[in-house]
Formats: C-alpha cells, sequence, structure tokens
C-alpha cells in the first residue's frame, strides 16, 4: 500500500530529532558536527547557506553519506554530530531518516533555512 509524500515527511520528522537555530549556534565551528544543507542548487545559490555548512541535495545524500560508494563526502562520518536543513523542514526530516537508515547515530533536523536567517544565522 503506497503512502503520500507528506504522509512520510510527517513520520520523519517524528523520527528525526529537532535543534533549534539557538542550539546550532554554538556548534557551527566544532570538528564533530556536520551541518548539511540539502536544498537545490538553485535555491543555495539564492540564498547562500548556514555558515560552514556543507550542500549536499536531497538526491545525492545517500551517496554522499555512505562510505561503501564512489560519490562519499570525506566530511560524513558515523562519529559525528549531522544537522540536516531544508527550505521547510520535509527534505531534512525524510535526509535524517535515511542517515539514520545508514547507521549515523546522531542526527538533528534544523529544519528550514529561513529558521535559521530570522535569528541572525551566519550565511556563507
Amino acid at each position: 500500500m503506497s503512502k503520500p509524500i507528506m504522509d512520510l515527511a510527517a513520520a520523519a520528522k517524528q523520527a528525526v530529532p529537532a535543534i533549534t537555530p539557538e542550539e546550532v549556534k554554538p556548534l557551527l565551528d566544532r570538528d564533530d558536527v556536520l551541518i548539511v544543507d540539502v536544498r537545490d542548487d538553485n535555491e543555495v545559490a539564492e540564498s547562500g547557506k548556514v555558515k560552514g555548512a556543507v550542500h549536499v541535495s536531497r538526491g545525492m545524500l545517500e551517496f554522499r553519506a555512505d562510505e561503501t560508494t564512489p560519490f562519499h563526502n570525506v566530511a560524513f562520518a558515523k562519529d559525528k554530530t549531522i544537522i540536516v536543513y531544508c527550505a521547510s523542514g520535509g527534505r531534512s526530516a525524510l535526509g535524517g531518516t535515511a542517515l539514520l537508515d545508514l547507521g549515523y547515530g546522531d542526527v538533528r533536523k534544523l529544519g528550514a533555512f529561513k529558521d535559521w536567517v530570522e535569528v541572525g544565522g551566519a550565511v556563507d
């Protein structure tokens, strides 16, 4: 039986713990934290990204995060806290569940980029 994407996103939002922009700010320069922007290229080009974040479009996330693929990004490590965000929270939640499925233990969703900007979060 199929499920609508909004149902899958709602379940993902429940599965991945949230982190607030205020909680993220002191984590920006830590080596044991990776912030991942899963928005599309054009979205990042228009608005920038969280300072120090790695941009990996949602469609490539699992390939960049899985060390067994030739597309692996070495910034991803399972001993890091991974914080994902997108434009409104759906893609980041879905991406967060994918990372949990890949064995990442500490995955958080920042949710929406606009929330970061609204609190004056640093942007690259």
